[in-house]
């Protein structure tokens, strides 16, 4: 259970779960979910006293995807969900969330390339609802190796170290 059902982490598994479809969605994290979910990491930082150290581990995550982001590697709405998650995550467990990320991302990665194989051709209707067409969407960027919706490795991870914090 996610911390013992603390309306702050209940908040932030809320954001995350936002987050990911959104970016599953239209491929775009919005600004005001990465601000919300550093504001509540703040808040769990401050009851638990350790509000330099959430923030100090927020800085240095946000400064790595930074220089990631540069490379081409990741979206810059990565980089701001990264850093937000790092101050949302207790501090002892940054380097395990970092490191759940990374292998949230391959096994999304790999599910992609599967998906990439199975998946047949999508055909758009006019009166298709909205889920199919998001469905349908995704299908076709999977079909053309687009980018990967990140966003739900980087949540995958935070709600991991949430319910272990």
């Amino acid at each position: 259970m996610l911390a013992s059902a603390n309306p702050l982490i209940l908040l932030a598994a809320a954001a995350l779960a936002v987050a990911s479809l959104h970016d599953i969605g239209f491929r775009t994290i919005p600004d005001w979910l990465s601000a919300m979910l550093a504001a509540d990491g703040i808040l769990l930082r401050l009851l638990d006293h350790h509000l330099l150290t959430g923030l100090s581990c927020g800085l240095a995550v946000f400064v790595l995807a930074a220089f990631c982001w540069r490379r081409g590697w990741i979206g810059g709405g990565d980089v701001k969900l990264l850093g937000a998650t790092a101050i949302l995550v207790p501090p002892t467990l940054v380097p395990s969330f970092i490191l759940a990320v990374s292998l949230a991302g391959g096994i999304l990665a790999l599910l992609y390339l599967l998906l990439e194989r199975i998946i047949p051709a999508p055909h758009l209707r006019h009166s298709a609802s909205l889920l199919r067409r998001v469905l349908i969407v995704e299908c076709r960027r999977i079909r053309r190796r687009t980018s990967l919706p990140y966003a739900t490795a980087i949540s995958a991870a935070a709600l991991l170290m949430l319910a272990k914090g």
